[in-house]
């Protein structure tokens, strides 16, 4: 069978396996195979030998697997999280911090990792010392200096001379590529820049050294001057450098240039070449991208892209967009699973606010809202998601919302009662109260758990654990000792009453230790919980001071973490809102006997039916 002029053609499972075994095709490559209306469809694109061949899993994802030719282009994934990540505003990494960032860029199977110079300051040092005690299986790490300084010999060069002490296999040296840098910021001739940079890379090969030779401002130096540019990279591989890459530094290239600019130095040198993209103009993941199919083979870049100013190439975005769109090879194919955890651990690491908005890796990756998408979701999830969530680690999120469509609503409720209809009364009455408080300012889409107490009260399920007589909240300014707040508060539990008070930083913190203080006789099972998040967003800032605040809590007991919300125009009821849905919704999860409150309720309605 002849298949060069045929884009796309319907084919059964035998045709497919005779074509998996036809040499004749061979040259071709079985982009997916695509499961519609009960018929296989393949497509293919042409120049590589690696074929791929399955069907849809049940889920409504390609189950796919590699049969013939293993030939794939392998890009070498260069993590500078240690040095650009933390020259990012806000961000200062102990030994500690590096150490863990290591180890985990290191489960994630990342080739390099960039850790600085152990010469410019007494961390570096004693990182390089500890990292040799790692056992890393994947990660190799990389010292990172620049040339010599201008009108010295190499040997007597201090930076230079520091990056022995890191006494790592490979270093990466950095050299300017652009003639403006060179006369305005070296002060030097192009000439003795161009001695600096061959003395350097020099002096570390006959070392043994790996040199990696990055090219800093490349792309401006090349559209200013493209001979002077080309001198600084042939140099550099005449006296050994076995990368050379192109930086990206000012981050303002255009993808267009860089793909033409790469592709021009990938034809006319004999080593492989690397990128690295800045993110001044917003488009660095997609510079590296068109690099990498310009021939480029190694991409540099941070986690999260965290890096200074706008930030650096994002490798969480990078690595699955080659690997899972584009058939490269970054990692092994087993760590891909780990990369959304790792993002996450690694912001933590940073102590930043993870970006929820991240392709691949953020809480709002795969997070459905609108009614018709989850709708379309819940019927085949290709309709609406790129890839699988979890082949990254990652999860479907079903958001509740006023918009979120009767059905998606239906499904939480059928986790309170699965007996309850869509039409019926009950269900009615659930969505326009959802609407009714969305209408003042309630959005659970991020606090399912208040959500599923609102569903509980309305079907009559719920019976609340204790009632507030009174609480009474004072802070004292200015703050004498460790506290500057207290709070009194009186609550029934059956007919008993309970009178008590607690001290706290401020008068939310008060507020909770006093509940806990006062419920813990009663309940003990609230000594496991505790605060993990406490948000405040004011929802009508032109009412200044009287503005309506939402408030979310986020709680856990060390097995679970569910979030809460509460909304006023007073910031302490709003927060006392929340706050008493955690806990209420803390002692009906334990008192169902399960860990998950859905878990216990689906194990029911199974037996219902």
């Amino acid at each position: 069978m002849h298949l060069t002029n045929i884009s796309s053609r319907k084919l059964s499972a035998p045709k497919i396996r005779t074509l998996v075994d036809d040499e004749e095709v061979l040259g071709l490559k079985y982009r997916y195979v695509r499961y519609i209306q009960g018929s296989l469809y393949v497509r293919y694109v042409r120049y590589t030998q690696r074929l791929k061949v399955g069907i849809m899993g049940n889920d409504g994802y390609k189950n796919m697997a590699w049969k013939v030719g293993e030939i794939v282009k392998e890009i070498k994934i260069y993590d500078s999280t240690l040095r650009d990540g933390a020259q990012a505003q806000g961000i200062s990494f102990t030994v500690e911090d590096k150490l863990k960032i290591t180890e985990a860029v290191d489960r994630l199977g990342i080739s390099y990792i960039e850790a600085g110079n152990p010469g410019s300051n007494p961390k570096d040092l004693e990182f390089f010392q500890r990292v040799k005690k790692l056992k890393l299986k994947n990660v190799k790490v990389v010292a990172f200096g620049s040339t010599r300084r201008t009108n010295i010999k190499v040997e007597d060069d201090a930076n230079v001379k520091s990056l022995l002490t890191a006494d790592t296999e490979a270093v990466a040296i950095f050299g300017k590529s652009w003639d403006f840098h060179v006369y305005e910021v070296l002060r030097t001739t192009l000439d003795e820049n161009l001695r600096m940079i061959y003395d350097t890379v020099e002096f570390f090969t006959k070392l043994g050294k790996e040199v990696i030779f990055d090219a800093e401002h490349f792309f401006d130096g090349y559209k200013a001057n493209p001979e002077y540019a080309m001198k600084t990279i042939y140099t550099a591989i005449e006296a050994g450098a076995s990368t050379v890459c192109l930086c990206d530094t000012n981050g303002g290239t255009f993808p267009n240039e860089i793909s033409e600019i790469t592709s021009y130095v990938v034809k006319n040198v004999r080593v492989p070449v690397g990128i690295h993209c800045h993110n001044d103009n917003g488009m660095a993941v997609a510079n590296s991208i068109l690099a990498v199919q310009a021939g480029a083979t190694q991409v540099q870049g941070t986690i999260n892209g965290i890096g200074e100013r706008c930030g650096n190439a994002n490798l969480c975005t990078i690595i699955p967009n080659l690997q899972i769109k584009a058939n490269y090879k970054c990692i092994p194919d087993e760590c891909m699973k780990s990369l959304t955890s790792i993002a996450r651990y690694i912001s933590e690491i940073a102590n930043v606010i993870h970006n929820e908005k991240d392709p691949y890796v953020g809480g709002s990756a795969f997070a459905h809202k609108g009614g018709m998408h989850i709708d379309a979701v819940f019927k085949n999830p290709i309709s609406f998601e790129h890839i699988n969530p979890e082949l990254v680690g990652n999860k479907r999120v079903i958001l509740m919302s006023e918009v979120a469509g009767r059905s998606t609503i239906l499904k939480k409720i059928h986790e309170v009662d699965p007996t309850i209809g869509k039409d019926s009364p009950e269900a009615k009455k659930i969505i326009d109260r959802l609407k009714e408080l969305e209408h003042e300012g309630y959005q659970y889409e991020g606090a399912e758990s208040s959500f599923e107490l609102v569903i509980r009260k309305i079907l009559g399920k719920y019976q609340p654990f204790f009632n507030l007589n009174q609480f009474k909240v004072i802070v004292g300014e200015p703050t004498i000792g460790e506290f500057n707040s207290s709070a009194m508060i009186k609550i029934r539990v059956g007919d008993q009453v309970e009178i008590t008070a607690a001290e706290g930083c401020g008068p939310v913190n008060a507020l909770d230790n006093a509940l806990r203080k006062a419920l813990e006789r009663f309940y003990p099972e609230i000594k496991q919980m505790k605060l993990t998040d406490y948000k405040v967003r004011v929802l009508d800032s032109e009412a200044a001071t009287a503005a309506k605040v939402r408030v979310l809590i986020e709680s856990t007991d060390g097995k679970d973490m569910w979030t809460t919300i509460g909304v006023s125009t007073d910031i302490i009821e709003a927060s006392w809102k929340a706050l008493v849905d955690s806990v209420e919704y803390k002692l009906i999860k334990d008192k169902n006997g399960n860990n998950n409150i859905k878990n216990h309720v689906n194990e029911n309605a199974e037996n219902k039916h």
